[in-house]
C-alpha cells in the first residue's frame, strides 16, 4: 500500500509486509508491515482509496473500517479512533496473485506524538 498526507508535504511512503526473519514474538505474521500508518487518536481523519489496476478492499476489522479501492474512482472513509494502538487488516478482495501480501498495519497515538513522528 502507498500512503500520503495531504496536510503535509512530502509526507508519503509505502508499507510492505514485514519479512519474517524480522519480527519479533509480539508481530503478527503476514500481518505486520515495514511502515505502520500513524493516525492521531480522537481526531476525525478522512482516508481516500483509491487503485491502480484492479479492485482492492482496505481493511481493519477490528476498527469497523473496510474500503473499496476501484480503479479510477475516489472512495472517501471518515473515522476517529479513541485509543492508543496497533490495529492490522488486510486486502479483503481477491486481486490476484500477490493479494496475501497486502497487509495493513496502523498505529493510533496522541496527537503530540503524531505530530513528533
Amino acid at each position: 500500500w502507498s500512503y500520503e498526507y495531504s496536510d503535509f508535504p512530502n509526507m508519503e511512503f509505502d508499507a510492505y509486509m514485514s519479512p519474517q526473519e524480522e519480527l519479533t514474538s509480539f508481530n503478527p505474521r503476514v500481518l505486520e508491515v515495514d511502515n505502520r500508518t500513524p493516525i492521531p487518536t480522537n481526531t476525525l481523519t478522512q482516508i481516500m482509496v483509491t487503485s491502480e489496476d484492479v479492485l482492492h478492499s482496505w481493511t481493519i476489522p477490528s476498527i469497523g473500517m473496510k474500503a473499496d479501492a476501484t480503479p479510477g474512482r475516489l472512495n472517501q472513509l471518515t473515522f476517529s479512533i479513541s485509543r492508543p494502538g496497533v490495529f492490522y487488516g488486510q486486502c479483503s478482495e481477491i486481486c490476484g496473485t500477490n493479494h496475501s501480501f497486502m497487509p495493513i498495519s496502523i498505529e493510533s497515538m496522541t496527537i503530540n506524538e503524531f505530530f513528533e513522528w
